[in-house]
C-alpha cells in the first residue's frame, strides 16, 4: 500500500512544545503530536471503495494487513507524525474556551492528482484536548457517521468523507441518554477524510488569546493551501476569504434544507472553514415536515439547532468567525457587508432551491406565496417531507383534483385528514397547477428535473438504528445494503422500495430513531 504523503499542517504551523499526552491548556500551538491508542483486536467492518480510489488506493489495499493496522491506529505510516488539532468554540451559543480534537487524531495528508486529503481517526484514544472524555467512540455512533458521510456526498451535499469503519475490539463505557445508566458498548474507529479539518474554532482559539501572530499564520496557511486563487495574504484577501467561507457555508445549509437534514449541533467548533458538513453526531432527517424539529436531546428545551433555524445559526457562527478574523483587518465594515449579503443571499437561494423542488424552472414574484402556502399545508398535517416531494413529481398539469391522491402516501394519518385540511390541499394544488401552466417543461421532463432535487432515499434514523442493532449482533449485512442504497439516492432502485416508506410507528419514540444525545 502506497500513499503520496504530503503533510503541510503539522509542518507549516506551530506545534505544542509539550510532548506529554496529558489534558491541559495548550498555548501558541495549532496542534499537539499524539499517537493513536493501539486497539486490542481491530476488525474491518466496511470501507468505501470509491473514496479509496480517489485518494490513490487500490481495492486490494482495503483488505491488506497494512490498511487494517494503519487505519485502526495500530501502526503509524512511515515518516508521518500523528497529531490532534487545537481549537476553541461556542457551544449552544456560549463561549466554551479551548476544545480541540478530543477523540480525533490526524494521521497524515496525501496529495493525489493535485488534490489534498487529510486523514483522521475518530475514536483512536485520548489527546491533550480530551477534557473529561476517554477519546474513544462506540460502534453505534461510528456506524451513523460512516454511513452518513458517504450518503451526504452522494446527495450532493458538501461533506467530509469516511474511508473505513472498524471495530477496535475494546469495550467503551457510555451513558447514552445522560440519565446515569452507563453501559459498555463495542468500541469502533472511523477514518474520516477531507481536504482539511480546520474549523471556525481554530481561528477563535488564537483570537480569544490575542495570539495574533499565530492567528495570521493559520489564516495565511488556509489561504495558501485551500484558497490560492485569492492571491497573497493581505487585509483585502482576508476579507475575500471570509466572503468565500460565508458563501460556502450558506450553500451547505441550503443543501441541508433541500434534503431535510438537521445537523443537531451547529457549534462553531463543528463548522468547517471549507463549508463542509462535519462532525456527524445527533443528526437526523425530517420525517414529518417540521421547522421546529431537532434530533438533539441536549437541545430539546431551547431548540437552538432546529431545522428552521439552521440558516440563522450559520449567520451567527459566521459573526463569531468575523470577530476572530477582525484583528487581521481592523475594520468592521467589510465583515458587516458580507454578513448582510448572507441574509439577502439566503432569501434568494432558498427561493431558488424551493422552486427547483417544485419543478419551477423560472422564478416569479408569486412563487414565495405558493411556497409559504405549501409549508402551511405540510405543517398542518404530519406529512413526510422526503416522500411528499418525491411523489409530487408525478403530478400532471391540468389535474389539480388528483393532487391529494398522488401524495397520499406521504401522510402519516391519511384517514384522519379533516375537511379543512383536504380543502387547503385542494386549493394549493389549484394554485400549483396555475403556476405550472406558465412553465414550458412537459410533465415527464419536469419529473426528471424534480427528481434531481428531491432524493428518494435518505438515511432515516430508524434505518441507521436497524443497521446498528444487527451490527451489535455481529451482522454487518445491513450496513452494506444501506451503503449501496445511499450511493444512488435519486435513482428509483425498484428492488429497494422497502426503504421508500415513512418512519414505522415503532420507531417514533425509540431511542436512536427519534432523538439522540451527543454521547458517543
Amino acid at each position: 500500500m502506497h500513499l503520496n504523503i504530503s503533510d503541510t499542517y503539522n509542518k507549516e504551523l506551530p506545534s505544542d512544545d509539550n510532548s506529554e499526552n496529558t489534558r491541559r491548556q495548550v498555548f501558541k500551538a495549532a496542534y499537539s503530536f499524539v499517537r493513536p491508542l493501539i486497539p486490542s483486536n481491530p476488525i474491518l467492518i466496511h470501507s468505501s471503495k470509491q473514496l479509496a480510489k480517489d485518494i490513490g488506493l487500490e481495492v486490494k489495499d482495503l483488505t491488506s494487513k497494512e490498511f487494517l493496522e494503519i487505519f485502526s491506529g495500530t501502526t503509524v505510516y512511515p515518516n508521518t507524525k500523528p497529531y490532534a488539532m487545537a481549537y476553541a468554540g461556542h457551544q449552544f451559543g456560549n463561549w466554551a474556551g479551548q476544545l480541540g480534537d478530543g477523540r480525533a487524531i490526524n494521521l497524515f495528508e496525501v496529495n493525489q492528482n493535485n488534490k489534498q486529503w487529510a486523514f483522521q481517526l475518530k475514536g483512536a484514544g485520548e489527546t491533550p484536548y480530551s477534557r473529561q472524555g476517554d477519546g474513544l467512540a462506540v460502534l453505534r455512533s461510528s456506524i451513523r457517521e460512516y454511513l452518513c458521510s458517504e450518503a451526504m456526498h452522494h446527495l450532493g451535499v458538501p461533506t467530509t468523507r469516511a474511508l473505513s469503519l472498524m471495530l477496535s475490539g475494546d469495550d467503551v463505557l457510555r451513558d447514552m441518554l445522560y440519565d446515569g445508566n452507563s453501559a459498555y458498548e463495542k468500541g469502533a474507529i472511523v477514518c474520516r477524510v477531507a481536504p482539511t479539518f480546520i474549523r471556525f474554532g481554530n481561528f477563535e482559539l488564537f483570537a480569544s488569546r490575542q495570539d495574533f501572530k499565530n492567528l495570521k499564520k493559520l489564516t495565511d496557511y488556509t489561504i495558501r493551501h485551500f484558497f490560492p486563487h485569492m492571491g497573497n495574504p493581505s487585509k483585502t484577501v482576508y476579507v475575500k476569504l471570509f466572503r468565500e467561507v460565508a458563501l460556502r457555508t450558506l450553500d451547505m445549509i441550503i443543501h441541508w434544507q433541500r434534503v431535510g437534514f438537521v445537523h443537531g449541533v451547529m457549534n462553531t467548533d463543528n463548522m468547517s472553514i471549507l463549508g463542509l458538513t462535519i462532525d456527524y453526531g445527533p443528526y437526523g432527517w425530517l420525517e414529518g415536515f417540521d421547522f421546529g424539529w431537532t434530533p438533539n436531546t441536549t437541545d430539546r428545551q431551547n431548540k437552538r439547532y432546529r431545522f428552521g433555524n439552521q440558516p440563522n445559526i450559520g449567520l451567527w457562527n459566521l459573526l463569531q468567525l468575523a470577530n476572530a478574523l477582525y484583528p487581521l483587518v481592523e475594520e468592521a465594515e467589510p465583515f458587516e457587508s458580507v454578513l448582510k449579503s448572507y441574509q439577502t443571499d439566503f432569501e434568494r437561494k432558498s427561493l431558488e432551491m424551493m422552486c427547483s423542488k417544485l419543478g419551477l424552472h423560472t422564478i416569479k414574484q408569486s412563487d414565495l406565496k405558493l411556497i409559504t402556502s405549501l409549508e402551511d399545508c405540510l405543517l398542518a398535517e404530519e406529512t413526510d417531507m422526503t416522500i411528499f416531494f418525491r411523489l409530487l413529481s408525478n403530478y400532471k398539469k391540468g389535474e389539480p383534483m388528483k393532487g391529494i391522491s398522488i401524495i397520499k402516501d406521504a401522510f402519516y394519518n391519511l384517514d384522519q385528514l379533516s375537511d379543512d385540511a383536504v380543502s387547503h390541499w385542494n386549493n394549493w394544488f389549484l394554485e400549483y397547477d396555475k403556476r405550472l401552466q406558465l412553465e414550458t417543461l412537459a410533465n415527464i421532463d419536469r419529473k426528471k428535473v424534480m427528481n434531481l432535487a428531491n432524493p428518494k432515499y435518505v438515511l432515516r434514523n430508524y434505518m441507521a438504528q436497524l443497521a446498528i442493532d444487527d451490527a451489535d449482533k455481529g451482522d454487518y449485512g445491513l450496513i452494506d445494503e444501506l451503503f449501496d442504497l445511499l450511493k444512488h439516492p435519486y435513482d428509483e432502485q425498484p428492488s429497494k422500495e422497502k426503504w421508500f416508506v415513512k418512519r414505522p410507528e415503532w420507531a417514533r419514540h425509540k431511542v436512536g430513531c427519534s432523538m439522540l444525545s451527543c454521547s458517543s
